[in-house]
């Protein structure tokens, strides 16, 4: 696994950032994207205290040519990548009729077509190359149905369905995909969201934070199943139980599961900001 080539979308802040970490401390070569070029140079110096030949190269995944310049760019210096992780999204909560189709096309954007431009650029190279893998983070967003959150929920099934199609295209073959399905952790995922107000945004955070898994923990997992070709990586154990339960349960019996675990949710919530 050492001496091996890893791109990372996102990979200036949080599950991203962990994830580069990760394989700079494994002897791997890293290539982060970034929109954010204040915190990719913040990273890249990180990553070159651990793995010197470490990169940072401005990355925007609704531009399929920012994709392409990293595909071009690594062949030329590294030969080739081995893994490519599509990490960067955003988020939009709030009820169906509340999230501005503005918001939609933005996440749908960057959730769903920014995986796809990872996949649709980099799966030639590694068909030429012979081998390579795909590390696909989408969330227990896609797996589960928590209300209000659909714009969210609807992204990330469509990076599932994706994730568990190209599997499917890939047997027989050197080319691997993991799905990543994390639950709430600590990030910034917060500052990804647009048109919400203070309160939604505070509610986000406390959710975040309450979280005892870390991006270093889902990053750990993440490096354990691409080595060892594993598709689903759920972290959590309450959402592998949750998910459990929709595949098993009568539907009524699981929303009314749901509905009385969110009820307590926001019976806490108001005890604390009380």
């Amino acid at each position: 696994m050492t001496n091996q080539r890893i791109f990372i979308t996102g990979g200036a802040s949080g599950l991203g950032r962990s994830i580069a970490l990760r394989y700079a401390r494994a002897g791997w070569r890293v290539c982060i994207g970034d929109v954010n070029p204040t915190r990719g140079a913040e990273v890249l110096r990180e990553l070159q205290a651990l793995a010197p030949a470490a990169l940072y190269m401005p990355c925007d995944v609704t531009r399929a040519e920012d994709l392409g310049a990293v595909a071009e760019r690594l062949t030329a210096d590294w030969g080739g990548v081995d893994v490519v992780v599509n990490n960067a999204g955003v988020a939009a909560p709030g009820a169906i009729e509340d999230v501005p189709l503005e918001d939609w096309q933005r996440v749908l954007d960057i959730n769903v077509m920014g995986v796809v431009r990872g996949c649709y650029v980099f799966t030639p190279l590694f068909k030429r190359q012979g081998q390579g893998h795909f590390v696909n983070v989408a969330s227990m967003a896609g797996l589960l149905d928590v209300p209000r959150s659909a714009c969210y929920n609807a992204s990330k099934a469509a990076v599932v369905s994706l994730s568990e199609t190209l599997q499917n295209e890939f047997v027989g073959t050197r080319l691997g995909v993991t799905l990543v399905c994390p639950s709430f952790f600590k990030t910034n995922l917060a500052e990804s969201l647009h048109n919400v107000d203070a309160a939604t945004r505070a509610a986000v955070n406390r959710v975040l934070e309450r979280s005892t898994v870390s991006a270093e923990d889902i990053a750990e997992q993440i490096f354990q199943a691409v080595r060892q070709r594993t598709f689903y990586v759920l972290p959590h154990v309450q959402g592998r139980q949750a998910w459990l339960m929709k595949r098993l349960l009568p539907r009524p019996l699981y929303m009314r599961l749901i509905s009385s675990q969110l009820r307590r949710m926001r019976g806490s919530d108001s005890l604390k900001t009380a």
